[in-house]
């Protein structure tokens, strides 16, 4: 037996085997902090985090469910334990846009408001903002002071609300249907 755990230990370069709990419990803790930060996210949403990773994604998203420490409300979204199953549906969107951009991240985080999170891609911060009917000029207010010099992706409901919007440093507008198709826009005159 001793002989075997040696020929083990010199296969792997030196290193000890890792445990299983080892192997996913950082992708575990990882999942968790995901459905804490943007609660009320999808599965398909929660898989796109981990691509190609799916199959242990899902596995490790039944594992926390029966630890009882996430739990999917009625409509299929992903909360953590003790928390309303209220799901910010800007927010929601606004992790659709993020979820183009997931190969290039390197950090992101739910924001407050006018925006719903930012992330930092290919060295630039990103700030994702939602423009809801009628709010328009009190986001554009809001928005005003850009001090961080970041890249502004404005959610609106509606394409006919790009017109309304003027505020600095927008590098695009988008519409986000419940399906998590994400459709890109640009201002006339380059905006």
């Amino acid at each position: 037996m001793a002989s075997f755990i040696r020929h083990l230990f010199l296969q792997t370069g030196g290193e000890l085997m890792k445990t299983r709990a080892e192997i996913y419990g950082n992708e575990a803790a990882t999942l968790l902090r995901t459905v804490t930060m943007y609660p009320g996210l999808s599965q398909q949403q929660l898989l796109c985090f981990h691509p190609g990773k799916s199959e242990t994604a899902k596995a490790l998203l039944s594992h926390l469910e029966r630890q009882g420490r996430i739990f999917q409300s009625d409509n299929g979204g992903y909360f953590p334990a003790g928390y309303s199953p209220k799901a910010d549906q800007a927010l929601i969107k606004a992790v659709w846009v993020l979820l183009d951009f997931i190969q290039q991240a390197d950090y992101h985080a739910p924001a407050e408001f006018p925006v719903k999170l930012v992330f930092f891609a290919d060295g630039e911060l990103y700030e994702v903002a939602y423009v809801a009917h009628g709010q328009e000029a009190l986001v554009c207010h809001a928005l005003r002071g850009n001090k961080g010099g970041s890249r502004r992706i404005i959610v609106v409901d509606s394409p006919t609300q790009i017109a309304k919007i003027d505020c600095p440093d927008i590098s695009g507008f988008c519409t986000v249907s419940q399906d998590g198709q994400t459709q890109y826009f640009k201002k006339a005159g380059g905006t």
